[in-house]
């Protein structure tokens, strides 16, 4: 592990190697499967508080330690900001992400929730809003999304502001050529050294085509987050079940944290069972990659 990544792998040892992300209580809407019966009817700013609040406390509790936000999460930084205010929890590690812009405006029937924006000045922008709720806690700090189009792997002055912000460096990635992505993020560098320390990469057991790219990213000594194990909920079923594709995940030699998107306290206990889980489920389940996005697209944000 390399030394800008290491405080955050010093501070998160011995604890949970999942993660909780507040995307799915962040805002009223997103693309997650059973979120009618997940949350509360009335998705009021405050019962969305409420419930975010509620995870965070169960998953501190249960010794997660590493929370992930973004920009476009809706209020999520603003709820995670306040439970940290409140609480003043010891030993965590705060992600969040920039690059989209959160358009819904708290409603459950926008046409569109989020806006993509790779620039400098959406970076500026949004990093002045991130520290403004997060202050001196945010410890990584990702570009939200990359794909092999996005602007932000060809901009040398986004490179240099990024390095200089203080936070560790890191991305996410999404679609198709999350591989493609990874690699050519690697091999930016600023002043000589590797701008990324941090991969945040879509991996399941319908979608793995990014492990061969996230292991290199490992032996490159970045932190490798997993996101959407559970493929937005649709692995969240009898079979495999949550806490089987999680393990999965974990089982990965190249994973440091895999997320939990729980929408409920149960859903989050059962989720962090996954650690004790020695199934990898051996079974293939895996599509084509272009598939699997095509298939995500179509999930409605309910």
């Amino acid at each position: 592990m390399t030394a800008e990544a290491m405080p955050l792998v010093d501070r998160l040892a011995g604890a949970s190697r999942i993660g909780l992300g507040l995307a799915a209580v962040g805002r009223p809407a997103y693309i997650n499967l059973g979120r009618e019966s997940d949350l509360p009817a009335e998705r009021t700013v405050e019962a969305m508080r409420a419930r975010a609040h509620e995870l965070l406390d169960a998953a501190y509790a249960a010794g997660v330690r590493y929370f992930d936000v973004a920009r476009s999460y809706g209020r999520a930084e603003e709820f995670l900001a306040q439970w940290l205010d409140r609480r003043q929890p010891g030993g965590v590690v705060v992600g969040s992400k920039w690059g989209y812009t959160y358009t819904a405006g708290w409603r459950l029937d926008a046409e569109v929730n989020e806006v993509k924006d790779h620039s400098v000045a959406a970076y500026e922008r949004q990093l002045g809003e991130t520290r403004a709720l997060l202050g001196d806690r945010l410890d990584l700090y990702q570009i939200h999304s990359l794909t092999p189009e996005s602007s932000a792997l060809q901009d040398p002055e986004l490179h240099e502001r990024l390095a200089a912000q203080g936070a560790v460096v890191g991305f996410s990635t999404s679609g198709p050529a999350q591989a493609e992505t990874i690699r050519a993020a690697l091999a930016i560098r600023v002043g000589g050294r590797p701008l990324f320390r941090s991969v945040q990469a879509t991996w399941n057991l319908l979608e793995p085509s990014a492990g061969p790219a996230l292991a290199e990213a490992h032996d490159a000594g970045c932190l490798v987050i997993v996101k959407e194990a559970l493929a937005n909920g649709r692995l969240a079923g009898e079979e495999p079940g949550d806490a089987v594709a999680l393990a999965a995940a974990l089982h990965q030699p190249w994973v440091s944290i895999v997320l939990s998107g729980a929408a409920t306290v149960d859903q989050l206990t059962s989720n962090l069972r996954a650690e004790k889980v020695t199934d990898r489920f051996g079974r293939d389940l895996s599509m084509p990659a272009d598939r699997y996005w095509r298939e995500r697209s179509r999930l409605p944000w309910g």
